[in-house]
């Protein structure tokens, strides 16, 4: 550690422990986050440049520094020079580097600003590209499900929707992927909102906590990296982790339909379900028995979903435990929010590619749609179509289930004349298979084929203005 590698100093007599340095180092975490650092660093030129803090040529020369600072983020030669250097952060080594670049200019870059309100917006810049890139994930993925669920609602695939992982009713199989979309499409919604307060009030010139008598010209700055104001009040502006928690909350809430599904996968990958078959690029094997096809890029959307969960609360929890302004908890709370984004990112693209590589068996899922009785409830609804009240109507057809089950078979004609008889009525119309009970559906929002096909009209709509904001 050299005296230039850090951005403090003057106050000490002696050097600081070189191991209790490397232990508060955040320099490799800081790395992704290189380019959002320096773009703030290029909105401060331009506030001490528009302020008349330093002369133009001098932010011209800075620029420059930046440029090459830039340019060497991009072929990877900055981590190899930064690394040699054992900088506290990446905030650090880039000023670090401007300096080395141009020793005149580059001690100006650091004027009127901390490293708490250059974390701050570096923090918000980039929650706001990456949640700009979570709302690119997730429409993918719904737009995929809601184009399967599309063909599914062409071939009439139906299935036995479970309730307590129980058979409960019929249902198309375009209903269960419009209820694996529908999430997605929520959670676009929520990283367009993320996106857009991630950018409202920009850090930037807030200084340590209260503010910088130079006069930086912060609209300048704003203008620039694209926020919507400067913040209103430096306290608060270099403390708050709002907008990347947000960032990390709308990921971690992102994966759990994702693992939802999952689960359902693995149990429905499984020969004694035989619902969908895992395809060979995303299977794997058992290095012992042959016969295995496993669905491992599942299993491990499912566990790694509670690990990104756990990582955005720890940021949150973490930071509750500070009072205000900036404190170096809050460093951990970064890389906890940070791990939940990144994580995050790969297992929606992992799920993204592995739902693409199913195969359903809609024959095999047919072929069980009844079992378990699924149309008592069609029967009991058509018992209140006859004025029958709810419980009565729920206690008759229960009792027909008890007498099919102990005659080994499904239900039959003879036990809606049973129920007829039973209310007087000389006849009783109700479903007996799984299309004509989803044909039967008459609400908005049910598995119906013209209330999925209206549902997936919508969902596409609202898909395509989401997609145009990415």
């Amino acid at each position: 550690m050299t005296e230039g590698s850090l951005q403090w100093g003057g106050r000490f007599r002696s050097a600081p422990d070189p191991a209790l340095l490397a232990f508060g180092s955040s320099f490799e975490d800081d790395l992704l986050l290189a380019r959002f650092d320096l773009e703030t660093s290029r909105a401060h030129v331009r506030a001490l440049t528009g302020g008349e803090v330093i002369a133009q040529d001098t932010g011209a020369k800075l620029e420059r520094a930046l440029d090459r600072v830039a340019a060497e983020i991009d072929d990877g030669s900055f981590a190899i020079w930064a690394r040699k250097g054992s900088f506290e952060d990446i905030h650090g080594a880039i000023d670090a580097r401007v300096r080395e670049l141009d020793e005149e200019a580059g001690g100006w870059l650091h004027a009127g600003r901390s490293r708490n309100d250059q974390v701050a917006t570096t923090l918000s810049l980039y929650a706001a590209a990456r949640a700009r890139d979570g709302l690119a994930r997730v429409t993918t993925i719904a737009a995929a499900l809601v184009t399967r669920a599309r063909s599914a609602l062409a071939e009439g695939s139906v299935l036995a929707g479970t309730t307590h992982g129980q058979p409960a009713q019929s249902i198309l199989l375009a209903f269960w992927l419009q209820a694996a979309a529908e999430p997605f499409v929520r959670g676009a919604r929520r990283f367009a909102s993320v996106e857009k307060d991630a950018m409202e009030a920009m850090p930037l010139g807030s200084g340590a906590l209260a503010g910088s008598c130079l006069p930086l010209d912060r609209l300048a700055a704003a203008r620039y990296l694209g926020f919507a104001r400067p913040s209103r009040n430096a306290l608060d502006a270099v403390g708050t982790r709002d907008a990347l928690f947000s960032c990390a909350d709308a990921w971690a809430t992102a994966c759990v339909p994702a693992a939802r599904i999952a689960a359902e996968i693995v149990l429905w990958s499984s020969p004694l379900v035989g619902y969908v078959r895992i395809g060979d690029a995303s299977a794997s094997g058992s290095s012992l028995m042959p016969q295995k096809r496993n669905p491992d890029i599942f299993e491990l959307v499912r566990a790694g979903t509670q690990r990104v969960l756990a990582d955005a609360k720890t940021a949150w929890s973490a930071s509750a435990a500070v009072g205000l302004s900036y404190h170096r908890d809050l460093q951990e709370c970064k890389q906890s929010a940070i791990s939940a984004i990144e994580r995050a990112d790969g297992i929606l693209a992992a799920f993204g590619r592995a739902f693409a590589d199913l195969e359903f068996d809609v024959a095999q899922m047919e072929r069980r749609t009844t079992l378990g009785y699924t149309p008592a409830t069609d029967l009991a609804d058509a018992l209140i179509l006859k004025g029958v009240d709810a419980r009565r109507a729920h206690r008759l057809v229960g009792a027909r289930v008890a007498l099919a089950e102990e005659q080994g078979r499904p239900f039959e004609t003879s036990d809606l004349r049973a129920l007829g008889a039973q209310i007087g009525a000389e006849t009783l119309e109700a479903p007996l298979d799984a299309r004509s009970g989803v044909r039967a559906k008459a609400t908005i929002g049910s598995t119906s084929p013209e209330s999925v096909a209206d549902a997936l009209d919508e969902l596409e709509k609202e898909l395509s203005v989401l997609a145009g904001a990415v």
